[in-house]
């Protein structure tokens, strides 16, 4: 049985301000013990506890630290924050979760478009009923505290009217909303668990339309 959250450790916010300082592996062994113990442990109990509510999201999976720098221009071998996700597929639709310097961080939506995806995705906003949907649903998020994130072309996408009356969303080349709690007592709390919950719930319409409208790729993984 997994253990219970009760909140990030007391040092959690602490490692990432020195892993941001002295991103190397001298630090990372000196303060190994405090990321197990502060950090990963309880992120995985955290999905853990929701895995079953959300479980139509897919298996949690917790992030590695490294850093893949075989082909990146920053060599810093350790990433600045500690996420875990459930999803089906990258794209289709996601529950997203990031605990680092700037606190607490919730996402989800359409991470990663493949081609394939984005054209699903951009005949889905073409049309009125499925695009008016996507819009309701991305205003309310805007409501309750959300933004609305992504990669988009300066231009208008090959074949689109540039009046199209979704032009905005028919840009978008991925399409997320995130939410962003700086540090705070709450984050140590039992009740950060409460917090990211109530957020997955609010996200739920967003990734039933992604999973309805753009699906899993068909492509290989690239």
């Amino acid at each position: 049985m997994s253990e219970r959250f009760t909140g990030f450790g007391e040092y959690a916010i602490d490692f990432f301000d020195g892993l941001v300082a002295d991103n190397s592996k001298t630090y990372w062994d000196a303060n190994r013990s405090t990321y197990d113990t502060d950090v990963r442990a309880p992120m995985v109990a955290l999905v853990g506890e929701l895995e079953k509510e959300f479980a139509d999201g897919g298996t949690p999976k917790v992030f590695r630290p490294y850093r893949d720098v075989r082909f990146a221009k920053d060599k810093r071998p350790y990433k600045g924050h500690c996420g875990a996700v459930m999803e089906h597929g990258r794209g289709a639709g996601a529950y997203y979760v990031e605990v680092g310097p700037a606190g607490l961080y919730v996402g989800g939506g359409c991470y990663h478009l493949q081609s394939d995806q984005l054209a699903r995705f951009r005949a889905a906003v073409t049309e009125d009923i499925h695009g008016e949907v996507l819009v309701g649903v991305l205003a309310e998020l805007e409501r309750a505290g959300w933004s609305t994130r992504g990669d988009r072309l300066k231009t208008n996408p090959r074949g689109v009217d540039r009046d199209h009356p979704r032009i905005d969303l028919l840009r978008h080349r991925s399409l997320f909303v995130a939410k962003v709690w700086e540090p705070d007592d709450v984050l140590h709390e039992p009740g950060c668990l409460d917090r990211v919950r109530t957020a997955w719930r609010e996200l739920r319409p967003f990734n039933q339309w992604a999973r309805d409208h753009v699906g899993v790729s068909e492509k290989p993984r690239r």
